[in-house]
């Protein structure tokens, strides 16, 4: 198995453990301080904005590539094996199920509403 295939498989299992770390956030059996750190790390991964900004060379991809699957790997120690097993698992069930296209149009156009709002609540009118 080559280095490019060992990344993509890397990479496929730090997905699911945010999706995991998300499930294990939600869940009542996990102490409030192991939710708390795992639902802002899920949050985190998941959000389009980074603490560093992808534009700076080479630091713009640090939190992605080091920081990141630090703060993962530390929540995941501080959940119970057993429960990480049974997120772990919950996470690939939904990774196989298929993506709401309708969702999808909705977040759109949620977006597209709030920009438009955005323009013309602050777009220059003249002056009469």
């Amino acid at each position: 198995m080559g280095a490019g295939a060992r990344l993509k498989d890397w990479a496929r299992a730090i997905r699911k453990d945010v999706v995991a770390l998300y499930i294990a956030g939600r869940d009542p059996r996990v102490p409030w301080h192991v939710k708390a750190m795992a639902v802002a790390i899920a949050a985190y991964a998941l959000s389009p904005i980074d603490l560093i900004p992808d534009f700076i060379p080479v630091l713009g991809y640090l939190d992605e590539v080091i920081l990141l699957p630090i703060a993962i790997a530390l929540v995941i120690r501080m959940i119970p094996d057993p429960l990480m097993v049974e997120f772990r698992e919950e996470a690939q069930r939904r990774s196989e199920r298929p993506v709401s296209r309708v969702a999808a149009v909705a977040v759109i156009a949620l977006w597209l509403a709030a920009a438009m709002f955005l323009l013309r609540a602050f777009w220059p009118t003249p002056v009469p």
